[in-house]
């Protein structure tokens, strides 16, 4: 992304910005919390709202709604009109009701924010040093199942929005090579097995991954009532000499491999290639940083690396394409269609060599 020459002085007021950025999150979220912004949009159609009736209809003590919105003021999330009374901006609005946006929001206030505070020891020891704010794990990925309710629920609100929207056109290019057993790598909640098994009554899937997220895949697998064409097999694919079973036609991987190190994930797709034939695919879906079409997009895929520095593992990272070619040939696989999948993500249709 090319950089835009700026005057000094912009410069400047984009250095304090930053500075202070952690004011205005917080400002932000407090406001939402209070329902502050529900509440001046919802009034909009009454030439904004007076400060005392914000204070008196949400109860919110006089000090400190003025502090939040001075604050909210000056960061343009709202405004006042010719006759003083609050309306929300056009930054206040998307902030409040977009909901990438707000998905961006709960996940970095309660997965990421106090581990952030760590990040310098993340980047000095190779661990993800902000973790220890959540629990006593190695990886996010070993506490996830054991996260506090709130916390993760906007973990995996942050997992699934990047996800969801392309299992359609995904299941398009796994119908198209008619398989009869799945092997889901990474199976989460069992959202793209449920996609599957619900398209289709041939399919057979075995999901492998961490007990905790195995367990409730398949409980959710169940509860849907095919529980009868899947099976789970535990795995810890940091363990020594990972291995899965042979037979499958198809190995399914959707942001998956970005949760590993470069060399952790050319183990990953070895013990792939050791179990597949010449006629099994292997689909692996990313979100690329150098495929990116929109400067936002790229800006929260390096965030998210920011967090899998701090937070999930202390040595992954969202990946260009150009890496994850060299990793797949490294592996002895080959890439065989390289298809765009929705705005942001890529599919790599890959085979043994």
């Amino acid at each position: 992304m090319k950089q835009k020459s700026i005057k000094a002085i912009d410069a400047l007021e984009e250095a304090q910005r930053i500075a202070l950025a952690p004011f205005v999150f917080q400002t932000a979220v407090s406001l939402r919390k209070l329902g502050v912004f529900n509440y001046i949009f919802d009034n909009r159609d009454s030439n904004g709202v007076s400060f005392n009736e914000i204070s008196e209809s949400l109860s919110i003590p006089p000090y400190g709604l003025g502090v939040l919105l001075e604050m909210a003021e000056s960061a343009a999330l709202v405004k006042k009109n010719e006759d003083e009374r609050y309306e929300l901006t056009k930054t206040g609005y998307f902030l409040n009701y977009d909901k990438t946006v707000n998905v961006n929001l709960n996940f970095t206030h309660d997965v990421c924010y106090k581990g952030l505070f760590h990040l310098q020891d993340a980047i000095t020891n190779g661990k993800p040093e902000g973790l220890q704010e959540l629990g006593a794990w190695s990886t996010i990925y070993e506490g996830l199942s054991q996260l506090s309710p709130q916390v993760q629920q906007s973990w995996f609100e942050f997992d699934h929005h990047y996800s969801d929207t392309i299992f359609a056109e995904a299941l398009q290019q796994v119908y198209a090579r008619k398989p009869k057993h799945i092997f889901d790598i990474g199976g989460n909640t069992g959202k793209f097995a449920l996609q599957c098994l619900s398209n289709s009554e041939d399919i057979h899937i075995t999901i492998y991954d961490l007990p905790g997220q195995l367990k409730k895949a398949l409980a959710n697998v169940q509860k849907a009532g095919f529980g009868a064409r899947v099976s789970g097999t535990e795995i810890d694919w940091l363990a020594p000499n990972p291995k899965i079973a042979e037979g499958a036609d198809l190995i399914w991987m959707s942001q998956f491999l970005d949760c590993f190190s470069e060399a952790e994930i050319v183990t990953i797709l070895k013990t792939c290639v050791a179990s597949m034939t010449q006629d099994t695919h292997l689909l692996i879906t990313e979100t690329f940083t150098d495929r990116q079409h929109f400067d936002k997009a790229k800006y929260v895929l390096e965030a998210t690396s920011i967090y899998f520095t701090v937070m999930a593992n202390g040595n992954s990272k969202m990946y260009p394409a150009t890496v994850f070619e060299r990793l797949i040939d490294e592996a002895g696989l080959k890439i065989e269609e390289d298809l765009k999948l929705g705005a942001y993500h890529t599919m790599l249709v890959c085979k043994k060599k």
